[in-house]
């Protein structure tokens, strides 16, 4: 057996937890199921975003290069301009991602409480630290 895995041999041989465990409750819980589905659609829609914004630039210049060559700023065209609004951009959706992490992070928490109160205790202090 490998040291480096954990062990499997309380579990059925399909490898799932058991129907009864605290842990397979919650995964069937509908608030958990609501979490999953709300960090899917915010990660989905945050990296389909930051892809369109960032191959934006490439297939502007592309097929439209008078447009993207066109002087906005002083002697700066629109696309260095563009180029320039990706660093901003990849940060403010690093601060949202971080705000949105917080929240499923407090959500996770808030379920673990209703569903293993003694480990909720124990996880929100090691979490908070």
């Amino acid at each position: 057996m490998d040291p480096s895995k954990p062990s499997t041999s309380h579990l059925p041989e399909d490898g799932a937890p058991p129907a009864d465990s605290p842990w397979q409750r919650i995964a069937d819980g509908d608030d958990f199921r609501s979490l999953l589905r709300a960090k899917t659609r915010f990660i989905v829609a945050g990296t389909a975003f930051f892809l369109i914004y960032y191959f934006a630039l490439p297939v502007l210049t592309g097929y439209w290069p008078e447009l993207m060559g066109q002087k906005v700023l002083g002697p700066f065209s629109l696309a260095y301009v563009f180029a320039l609004t990706q660093f901003p951009m990849a940060w403010l959706l690093a601060a949202a991602y971080l705000r949105a992490a917080a929240k499923f992070d407090r959500d996770a928490a808030a379920i673990l409480a209703r569903h293993l109160p003694a480990k909720a205790n124990h996880a929100a202090e090691t979490s908070a630290k």
